[in-house]
């Protein structure tokens, strides 16, 4: 099966926090956020996959940093790994605000989704070739990760 890179998954995606996205403190709901990245990483994996994918499974969202009310929030997805069917997708989230001109890393966030066909059933993907140190380290990070989904798993049975 053909082999892809890392940097051909990306996607990037830019949203403006509007009053309807934000509580009563004027953050960004988390539920919106969460929302945002579960399409971008959508995105990345159909991306890369060539087909419909669908989230198996969020690992984890990290929120560091409050969203305010019109901020600019930027989105960026992309393959970690490639398993035989699924895919890891990580989401690196940062906010610009034009006005103060601050920028910030408010999240991050890994998510795992499975390439189906027309029936909804699961297809091989495609094999992911990390170049960078860092798309090096995300991709033996994403095994570990693995690993863990699957021995917690286990338990759960």
């Amino acid at each position: 099966m053909e082999t892809k890179k890392v940097k051909d998954s990306i996607i990037t995606m830019t949203e403006l926090v509007l009053p309807h996205h934000t509580n009563q403190l004027g953050n960004l709901l988390g539920g919106q956020l969460m929302h945002w990245i579960d399409i971008c990483a959508a995105l990345s994996a159909s991306k890369h996959s060539e087909r419909v994918c669908v989230t198996a499974s969020v690992d984890k969202i990290d929120f560091r940093e409050p969203i305010k009310l019109g901020d600019i929030v930027i989105l960026v997805a992309s393959v970690n790994r490639a398993f035989n069917t699924s895919v890891e997708v990580g989401v690196k989230v940062r906010t610009e605000n034009f006005v103060n001109g601050k920028s910030l890393h408010t999240n991050s966030a890994y998510l795992t989704f499975v390439g189906v066909d027309k029936d909804g059933k699961p297809v091989k993907t495609f094999e992911i070739t990390p170049e960078t140190e860092e798309e090096k380290r995300r991709y033996e990070e994403a095994l570990q990760r693995r690993q863990q989904r699957l021995k917690e798993r286990k338990g759960n049975n």
